[in-house]
């Protein structure tokens, strides 16, 4: 009887430490800042789909995968456009869940990793447009939640970790991606998108999620993370941004819910699209509180017992 008592509490213990591990996880600066420097090098050339600057980025993200000991998806990290005629690629990261009945179900977080390349005109001025904030910060976000998820293990189920090429083309990259893991039949039950999160909004949230009232994931986000993290931007409606990022791409194929939070919300950044679009210009603390909230926030998507996230 004894033993029982020991093993039941072993058990219960247990649970209590997966459940609270991004409790103690604090994510840190200057690992935001690198992999953000890093994604919006000259070198990269703006990341234009299909030029020798997005393969650099291309490498780096894969290296970054290995490093933390993410698997590939796929046989490489390389998830080819079908949809694109010159060669491209998503990359695409996993971990599986810890859960034999609750891996089978899949969440995608996913940024864009390409941009808009170069600009053609005045030789005296900058013509790089480094999209720091369209999305090498998203992407950041990403490869941050990543990172926490490489250590804790902490997902009963399994998770995807994807830097999406081709957005940029009219979202090339996600319905390609989408395309093929419909065929495959997988359960996907909820992608969240990281879209423009460089720079803090002065309102009584965090960032707005896009298509506010197509689920109820707002209001899960919120529940999860304990404060209101999320919010409503009447702008994200009248410029139709559900459909203009890569979560759009899946909720066709899949038709589960399916978002983007952003904190760009049309006032408070003037760079969108232009080379003035730089790392200098990204809120370093505003990235890594955003970030750090949504790690269990996203913990909790991860391992929920039933799928609590639904569409409206």
């Amino acid at each position: 009887m004894k033993n029982r008592f020991l093993l039941l509490a072993l058990l219960f213990l247990n649970f209590g430490m997966s459940q609270t591990q991004s409790a103690a996880y604090a994510v840190r600066q200057d690992n935001v800042a690198a992999n953000l420097r890093a994604l919006t090098s000259d070198e990269m050339e703006g990341r234009e789909a299909g030029t020798p600057g997005i393969e650099k980025a291309a490498v780096l993200l894969e290296n970054y995968f290995k490093q933390i000991n993410i698997q590939p998806y796929f046989k490489t990290y390389r998830d080819t456009l079908t949809t694109f005629a010159r060669p491209t690629c998503n990359i695409v990261g996993y971990i599986e869940g810890n859960d034999p009945v609750l891996k089978n179900q899949f969440i995608i977080l996913g940024g864009h990793y390409d941009h808009i390349g170069m600009t053609y005109g005045n030789a005296n001025t900058d013509r790089i447009n480094n999209g720091a904030n369209d999305d090498a910060s998203g992407v950041t976000a990403v490869l941050e939640i990543a990172r926490f998820f490489s250590q804790s293990k902490s997902n009963k189920r399994s998770l995807l970790f994807v830097c999406f090429s081709g957005e940029e083309k009219g979202l090339l990259g996600s319905k390609s991606l989408a395309k093929k893991l419909k065929a495959q039949k997988i359960d996907l039950y909820t992608m969240l998108n990281f879209e423009m999160i460089g720079v803090p909004m002065n309102r009584d949230y965090t960032a707005y999620i896009t298509g506010f009232d197509k689920s109820n994931m707002a209001a899960k986000i919120n529940e999860y993370a304990g404060t209101k993290v999320v919010g409503y931007l009447e702008a994200e409606k009248s410029y139709q941004l559900f459909s203009r990022s890569d979560n759009y791409s899946f909720y066709k194929e899949f038709h589960i819910p399916s978002q983007t939070v952003c904190t760009f919300d049309f006032e408070n950044y003037e760079f969108y699209h232009q080379p003035g679009d730089e790392f200098e210009e990204m809120d370093i603390p505003h990235m890594t509180s955003f970030i750090q909230t949504m790690i269990p926030v996203i913990e909790k998507m991860a391992n929920a017992s039933t799928k609590e996230i639904k569409i409206n």
